[in-house]
């Protein structure tokens, strides 16, 4: 198919021309870059003079005040409430073992091989264990509740007055 002069050269003129375009999407596509990056830069410039203390101070205004509320509250479960039931458990259960001993060996005369238990150091450390994973959950549990006054306001918001 051979093509008119006419037309070689329209085409040669539309491809200039679809070259030119090209060429100026491309510093464009250049220029919206540069202004994204630097976009960018404002923005983490803004979220560090901006943000991050506004952020930073309603966490020490709200949330620090409650989580300490919290542990103060599970230390003060574990050890005026935990430490004295568990003690008082733990001693029972040494004084019933001690009678239980106590009558073993007057019934037995032979001596029987020992086995190997855990010892109070053990049940003491379970115990002992145990009490501070509650107190952990308790202070959790009152640091993530839902405690409706931190959160929300309970008026709602007026119009200014003009």
């Amino acid at each position: 198919m051979n093509l008119s002069r006419k037309r070689k050269k329209e085409l040669r003129k539309l491809q200039n021309d679809a070259g030119q375009l090209w060429e100026a999407q491309q510093v464009i596509v250049g220029h919206a870059a540069d202004i994204a990056r630097e976009a960018g830069r404002q923005l983490g410039h803004f979220n560090r003079e901006q943000v991050v203390p506004v952020v930073q101070d309603a966490y020490s205004r709200r949330v620090a005040p409650t989580v300490d509320r919290g542990i103060k509250i599970g230390k003060h479960v574990v050890d005026d409430k935990v430490v004295p039931i568990v003690g008082g458990v733990v001693g029972t259960a040494l004084s019933a073992w001690d009678v239980a001993n106590a009558k073993r060996h007057g019934l037995v005369h032979k001596a029987a091989p020992k086995k190997k238990s855990m010892g109070l150091g053990s049940v003491v450390a379970i115990v002992l264990g145990a009490a501070a994973a509650i107190g952990v959950i308790a202070a959790a549990w009152q640091a993530l509740r839902a405690d409706d006054e931190l959160w929300v306001a309970d008026d709602p918001l007026s119009a200014p007055n003009a």
